[in-house]
């Protein structure tokens, strides 16, 4: 962030509540990789469905239930790998145009948009490593997916979720010392609130979790283990958390689907949590115990 002197004008304008960006929860997650089928694969093991294409780039659109995962295979000047990296989040807000605004008073970093004819110019700035957070106001009734992209023939729109999977949230690695710098942004930018360390959420009780405003997500700050890395720079959206209001029926569906899993927390009866084994050297989802309905 680049903090500045706001002007009288400015000060009257910012909403100090608390929830100033308006945000309503996660709207999608995108991945980039030069190997979008092999992606693919995996997500579909995990209940998802491809049901759109994008009509001017090689990015496909994934569901279940409520959950948007955007395969992102298009070079736009970056160099993608093999091995699919989280490039974007896309928050829910009231007013996209407001909410850039307001973000960019309280020091974000804008990020340039690169629209092609027939495109929507959803407003972004700058996230965790080279990743970016997209601001998105249309997803009820018409969706950012009702202009950009094209349905799939044949596919449900809406497929439903296995086992009731619903985003919980997101794992983000952070540098070394670097939790209250990230305290700070998510706080100052949208109102995010550090959850006590006595409350904790699936298997690995590492980190700092924030919550959102909207009380619709949380977000995970996890520093190298001491000793074991010294690094500052090598900062991003590592894995993907989905809530499920029972997570013994959510592992054995997934299972039966093909899916693998390298760590389970808690009774048989009554899991807490689990970790899938990771895929393409980069892709796991962690399943947390959240009744949330999907």
């Amino acid at each position: 962030m680049s903090p500045r002197q706001a002007t009288a004008a400015e000060r009257e304008s910012v909403d100090e509540g608390p929830n100033p960006l308006g945000l309503d929860g996660i709207e999608f997650i995108e991945y980039a990789t030069s190997k979008p089928q092999a992606l693919g694969q995996v997500l579909e093991r995990m209940g998802f469905r491809p049901i759109s294409r994008h009509r001017s780039r090689e990015v496909l659109l994934y569901r279940q239930g409520d959950i948007n995962v955007i395969v992102n295979a298009h070079s736009s000047g970056s160099a993608l790998t093999e091995q699919p990296v989280i490039n974007a989040i896309a928050l829910r807000v009231r007013d996209a145009g407001a909410a850039y605004r307001r973000a960019l008073e309280r020091g974000a970093w804008a990020v340039p948009a690169r629209v092609e004819v027939m495109e929507l110019n959803i407003p972004a700035i700058h996230g965790a490593g080279t990743s970016r957070i997209y601001l998105v106001d249309r997803y009820r009734e018409f969706s950012i997916y009702d202009v950009d992209f094209t349905p799939i023939p044949t596919v449900d729109p809406h497929p439903p979720a296995v086992a009731g999977l619903h985003f919980f949230g997101i794992v983000q690695y952070i540098g070394n010392d670097r939790t209250e710098d990230w305290n700070e942004f998510y706080a100052t930018l949208f109102g995010f609130q550090a959850v006590p360390d006595a409350q904790r959420f699936g298997i690995l009780p590492k980190g700092r979790i924030l919550q959102s405003p909207c009380d619709g997500f949380f977000l995970q700050l996890i520093e190298p283990e001491p000793g074991v890395l010294d690094i500052d720079d090598d900062e991003c959206l590592q894995r993907i958390g989905l809530g499920a209001p029972d997570v013994p029926a959510a592992t054995e569906a997934l299972r039966a689907r093909g899916v693998e899993f390298v760590a389970v927390v808690g009774d048989p009866a009554e899991l807490r949590g689990a970790l899938t084994r990771t895929a393409m050297g980069s892709v796991t989802f962690e399943l947390v115990h959240n009744l949330r309905a999907a």
